[in-house]
């Protein structure tokens, strides 16, 4: 079955994300993501918030960039969760917006190095392991957890570019692609994952969260077309849904075919009722996507 979910952009004020989180948990939504934008929202605080008010829906980060952190104090927010919260969490770890890294002096000059040797530790740690490392930007020294997590959970990683692509299929257990990807790169992205996989001799799950840009309502098509097109996106085909619940669960199955286990409705920047697309990601595409 295909898990569905719905954002919270930080666009919103966080004082309203109480009412939504509560929202996502009654109507039977599975998944609510939550982002780390500079220089809107903490990605770790509005998660345990949203776990706190809410007994069932899974929260999800997509992502933390990892230029703003040490990969231990990633490591100790990220297990406190999972033993507060089993089952519940899904944290996801990127590269971060480049020029926003630079803005706050922390712009590394190989971000895949740095992506790559903060999976590598982060999952470990994750593991209950005592860590010793010395990497160009990670280094720990008889590192280990106090209070691991009391059992697997899975780290995930935003990724676009090719060689990304790959260290996620080789470093991470799961893999987040934004909403500027159609079908078409899904499918694409599946492939270049798959590679990175079968370079580590990985045989386990590998689960790709696809976040699909919707809108509803009379303007829906309007309010997509203008999101696309800030966005650099208005020409790529087969891109977003705008529409009733039948087009739009047109639209994620088209994901699903191409390679994706979770997909994430963003609703526009723009979106005048987020409580009211909440409900309708829940109750009217819930029910159309199998």
């Amino acid at each position: 079955m295909t898990a569905l979910g719905a954002v919270f952009r930080p666009q919103l004020p966080p004082e309203r994300l109480r009412a939504l989180a509560r929202l996502a948990d009654e109507t039977g939504l599975e998944e609510l993501w939550l982002w780390e934008d500079c220089f809107r929202e903490g990605g770790i605080s509005t998660a345990a918030a949203a776990l706190a008010w809410t007994e069932r829906v899974r929260i999800g980060v997509g992502l933390l960039p990892v230029p703003l952190r040490n990969v231990a104090i990633t490591a100790m927010e990220a297990a406190t969760l999972h033993r507060m919260f089993p089952g519940r969490a899904v944290l996801a770890v990127g590269h971060g917006v480049q020029d926003w890294m630079g803005q706050v002096g922390a712009r590394a000059e190989s971000p895949l190095t740095l992506l790559r040797e903060h999976l590598l530790a982060l999952r470990a740690l994750l593991a209950g392991e005592r860590v010793t490392t010395r990497g160009r930007y990670v280094s720990l020294d008889d590192v280990a957890l106090d209070w691991p997590p009391d059992g697997p959970v899975e780290v995930l990683t935003g990724a676009t570019g090719p060689r990304t692509l790959r260290l996620a299929g080789e470093a991470a257990d799961g893999t987040v692609l934004t909403a500027g990807t159609p079908p078409e790169g899904v499918r694409r992205a599946r492939g270049l994952i798959d590679e990175g996989r079968r370079k580590a001799g990985r045989t386990d799950a590998h689960r790709v969260v696809v976040y699909l840009l919707a809108a509803t309502g009379p303007d829906a098509t309007a309010r997509l077309r203008a999101e696309l097109t800030d966005e650099g996106f208005a020409d790529v085909p087969d891109l977003g849904a705008a529409g009733d619940a039948d087009a739009v669960a047109k639209a994620v199955q088209r994901l699903v075919d191409a390679g994706a286990d979770t997909v994430v409705l963003q609703p526009t920047a723009d979106e005048p009722d987020p409580e009211g697309f909440v409900r309708f990601v829940a109750q009217d595409v819930r029910p159309l996507v199998p």
